[in-house]
């Protein structure tokens, strides 16, 4: 079977996903990983996105991936899996994909928060660095711990948008790390640069 063709940024999820997770998916024997794929909102093709994705992830790697879809093409959308406080039991890895700007009760943003501040991994791809911005001021730098703050606490970095669609150079910093290791630079095709306000001390620049 032709497997489907990737976002350019796969690779790197890939990789991503291969390195936060404790056991190894390069064994046939291996029970699966369990992945949660948390897709939609605004901006994008979720629709086609979230079967590539799964497609492409689970024909490349020995995770099971389970989708959490909104068809909610604005900045408010809400998923369903988040409504219970278990909402991530049983998984191993959680790929967020969501677009949510506009989601900005704390009680909803702490209960998603919830098992990744206990200590889940996550995958962050493109428009779910800029979801759940709980305060006003999110283009200002805002201080670790602050309730306006927690979303890019977790996240480990700030970014309140991207400038025009333009081919962006990719340059590795750390080509000895597991999830670079072997990837070269190279350069996109139009793709949205976005902004880092502020960089935090636990984020560690690849």
């Amino acid at each position: 079977m032709k497997l489907p063709k990737l976002p350019s940024w796969a690779g790197i999820l890939l990789s991503l996903i291969a390195t936060v997770l404790p056991l190894s998916a390069a064994e046939p024997a291996a029970k699966p990983l369990k992945a949660l794929l948390v897709i939609g909102g605004c901006c994008h093709d979720y629709a086609v996105q979230k079967d590539l994705l799964k497609a492409g992830i689970e024909q490349r790697t020995n995770i099971e991936v389970d989708v959490c879809y909104s068809p909610d093409k604005s900045t408010k959308a809400t998923f369903t899996c988040y409504e219970r406080d278990n909402w991530a039991d049983g998984y191993d890895v959680i790929i967020h994909d969501e677009c949510s700007a506009d989601v900005k009760d704390p009680v909803v943003v702490n209960r998603i928060l919830a098992p990744h501040r206990k200590g889940l991994p996550g995958v962050n791809l493109h428009c779910a660095m800029h979801s759940y911005r709980v305060s006003p001021d999110f283009k200002k730098p805002l201080a670790d711990g602050a309730e306006g703050a927690m979303w890019f606490d977790y996240l480990g970095l700030q970014s309140s948008g991207h400038g025009p669609q333009k081919p962006i150079d990719v340059t590795y910093v750390d080509a000895s790390n597991p999830i670079t290791r072997g990837l070269e630079n190279w350069t996109t095709i139009n793709e949205e640069l976005y902004n880092n306000i502020r960089v935090h001390d636990s984020a560690k620049p690849l």
